[in-house]
């Protein structure tokens, strides 16, 4: 029986790679966990013996370190020996591990030396936390210096970790940035006297707040900018693209200017509490506003020159957003018009709860209007396009799930009243916050249904050839996206694409309808060439 060579693919190597990288990364996790507990304990001044009173935790902390580490250490250098062959560095379970690896220590790192420095600004002293910083940053720039090893980083998946690494700064910045500004805005609201309490004085939330979002500020930046995460145009960059800005800026925009509008409308016909209560959290809703806003505008300059099926994608996430939240703000408005029939207008409860509709629908409503047109004639291509098709019936299957959810319970309670009347409530409340989800929800999946069937029919019929080819593999750049939309319409084989490492300028769709054209094979390969040139190689099974 001949030895596998070491550069060997195949399931028993695949197998012992997750195998050896699982076991890799719980080593490294279970060493740094035990150094982070020895420093902590180095760094306590108020129990200045190592040991103290917690002879367990210091044996444990000491067995972590002294014989975990070493036997990371060990299997680490025989990996990374083996990193120098090229399916080893290739391989899918490198690539997971580092990202993987990379994105906890940093979230872990950055998350402990935040909040030492935060804990700092209130006076306390916090040295498990900064022991946990100093371990895991280690973790954090020893893998850092693996993937900057031009012959032994990994060639797959090596832009995951710097957009996971400025997805999460945005998220603690922008989280810390509301907060700081928040408190800033409630104290001008309430005035710098009121907002002073005995021994927390109103900066120091702010200040605190400051620090994360600082923080969060510094590692977007290492990644986003020194990193060019922005540049990612395949892979998980549109994902989190689509997140940043389709949905978490715009609900972190739309949630603040609908809080800071309920309240102005509750100062102005709702003054049942004094108007400082009122306006308690306004400062937050204007800061959450600003901020969103910020982001939005920013990262919709980096949609606006992305790739077209991501374009079509963010404005489909917006759209199905502002809908959720003009629908919920048309439920609440029946809800409380039906409250307003057995109780009077006048009444706090059944007025704060219009006020509260009417804010969501006054924001969701123009919003939606603006991103989905519905007033605008839909071109062919648009309403035959996937993305269209799926966001419809997405939205149409989720109202119609809703909407018969609140159906049962709808029944539920007008038999409950038959049955059991001895509450005194009336059947109309019983039935009208449901009722009002019901008519929003119904809604939804009525127009939504409807546009569906209207697209079908607007669609061109799509005369394609016969099948030959039942897969396409196409190696090609970074903007050969466009070309395997191309070769599914033009086949109807599924594609699959991989990007090239060095530069290669795709070929235009004619060229590569040409070369395919009477080819035939279970799978074929399509390679594009960094001069232009196109080689299309049949393959067996």
């Amino acid at each position: 029986m001949t030895a596998q060579p070491a550069g060997a693919v195949g399931p028993q190597q695949s197998v012992r790679r997750v195998i050896v990288f699982v076991l890799l990364f719980a080593m490294v996790a279970i060493t740094a966990s035990g150094v982070s507990g020895l420093l902590g304990r180095l760094f306590d001044t108020a129990n200045y013996r190592l040991a103290s009173n917690d002879v367990a935790g210091l044996a444990l902390s000491l067995a972590f370190s002294l014989v975990s580490g070493p036997l990371a250490a060990v299997l680490w250098w025989l990996l990374w020996r083996r990193m120098a062959v090229a399916t080893e560095r290739s391989s899918l379970s490198w690539g997971l591990y580092l990202a993987g690896m990379s994105t906890v220590a940093l979230i872990t790192f950055t998350a402990a030396l935040l909040q030492t420095l935060s804990a700092l600004v209130r006076g306390s002293w916090q040295p498990y936390a900064l022991g946990t910083a100093i371990a895991w940053g280690a973790v954090w720039v020893w893998h850092r210096w693996m993937s900057a090893r031009a012959t032994k980083s990994p060639t797959r998946l090596e832009g995951v970790a710097p957009v996971l690494g400025a997805f999460y700064g945005l998220v603690i910045g922008v989280g810390g940035a509301v907060t700081a500004l928040g408190a800033l805005l409630d104290a001008v609201v309430r005035g710098f006297d009121s907002a002073v309490e005995v021994g927390n004085p109103w900066w120091r939330p702010a200040l605190q707040a400051l620090v994360w979002a600082a923080g969060g500020a510094v590692v977007w930046w290492w990644h986003w900018m020194r990193d060019d995460a922005r540049s990612r145009r395949t892979g998980l960059g549109p994902v989190v693209l689509v997140i940043v800005n389709g949905f978490g800026a715009v609900v972190l925009t739309l949630g603040g200017i609908a809080t800071a509008l309920f309240l102005l409308l509750r100062v102005a016909f709702d003054r049942t509490e004094p108007v400082a209560a009122i306006l308690d959290r306004f400062g937050t809703a204007v800061a959450a506003a600003s901020v969103g806003a910020l982001v939005w505008a920013y990262y919709r300059r980096r949609v606006a020159a992305a790739s077209e099926p991501t374009r079509a994608a963010n404005r489909l996430v917006t759209s199905g957003v502002a809908l959720a939240a003009a629908a919920s703000g048309f439920g609440v408005i029946v809800n409380s018009i039906l409250a307003a029939i057995g109780t009077p207008l006048t009444e706090s409860g059944a007025r704060s709860l219009l006020l509260g509709g009417i804010s969501a629908l006054v924001v969701g409503a123009p919003l939606w209007w603006v991103v989905w047109r519905p007033a605008s004639r839909v071109s062919a291509a648009e309403s035959a396009s996937t993305g269209r098709r799926v966001y419809l019936v997405a939205v149409f299957g989720a109202s119609a799930v809703v909407a018969l959810i609140t159906l049962l319970v709808i029944g539920f309670r007008i038999f409950e009243f038959t049955l059991d009347s001895v509450t005194g409530q009336s059947l109309l409340d019983r039935v009208r916050a449901p009722l009002g989800l019901l008519l929003a929800t119904g809604l939804a999946a009525g127009y939504h249904f409807t546009v569906w069937r209207l697209d079908r029919a607007a669609a061109p019929a799509v005369q394609r050839s016969a099948r030959t080819i039942g897969r396409v593999i196409l190696v090609g750049g970074p903007d050969a996206e466009p070309l395997r939309q191309v070769i599914e319409h033009d086949t109807g084989a599924a594609v699959s694409l991989w990007v090239r490492t060095d530069p290669s300028p795709a070929p235009t769709a004619e060229r590569v309808t040409a070369a395919l054209a009477g080819v035939s094979g279970t799978r074929v390969l399509l390679v594009a060439g960094p001069d232009g040139r196109l080689e299309v190689i049949p393959l067996q099974g």
